[in-house]
């Protein structure tokens, strides 16, 4: 799912043995008083491909998300002040694979090339894969996997609040903090 202030789009997994997972997730996101949208076939468009940096939704397109979705998307969340601009994947299964954002605006990436990195405004590079994955917590703080140590130093330079988690066990199964984690922020 997407949340974007009220509103939660339920996502259309590219992936039909992920598709169940949607309806577990509308329980609760109504249970919380969001507003429900969904991305209807033929869309497709996976959360792991959604980028939120303020009221700009970055959308990976590539092999979970296709174009119908990333159009659904935009058509959902416009009249709410979002605009969606749409992201050209490289040898990468989801955007947040490749990039995440900082409290800053701007994206951290171990290896720019595995997306089309023009529409973003400033992309810094980390040493690490796993450096890559951040989830914002607020405040200049963020939370990553414990995997990237380099990567957490240097945020930390950078005057952020750094949190690290053991995952490892989810990142045996490709797994990273960004795809464990829903931020819902209401006002």
């Amino acid at each position: 799912m997407v949340v974007c202030g009220d509103l939660a789009v339920l996502a259309r997994p590219g992936a039909a043995e992920r598709r169940a997972e949607v309806a577990g997730t509308e329980e609760t996101v109504r249970a919380l008083g969001l507003d429900v949208e969904r991305i209807e076939e033929p869309g497709t468009l996976d959360g792991g491909d959604v980028l939120m940096v303020g009221t700009t939704v970055y959308a990976g397109r590539g092999g979970r998300t296709n174009a119908e979705g990333i159009r659904q998307l935009r058509g959902l969340v416009a009249p709410r002040g979002f605009a969606v601009v749409a992201v050209r994947l490289h040898q990468v299964l989801h955007l947040k694979s490749a990039v995440t954002a900082l409290p800053d605006g701007t994206v951290a990436a171990a290896d720019p090339s595995l997306i089309d990195a023009s529409p973003f405004p400033a992309v810094r590079i980390v040493p690490d894969a796993a450096g890559s994955h951040v989830v914002l917590l607020g405040g200049g703080a963020v939370l990553m996997a414990a995997s990237a140590p380099r990567s957490a130093a240097l945020f930390d330079d950078w005057g952020l609040d750094v949190t690290v988690a053991d995952i490892g066990e989810f990142e045996k199964m490709e797994g990273c903090v960004t795809c464990l984690s829903v931020l819902i922020a209401r006002g």
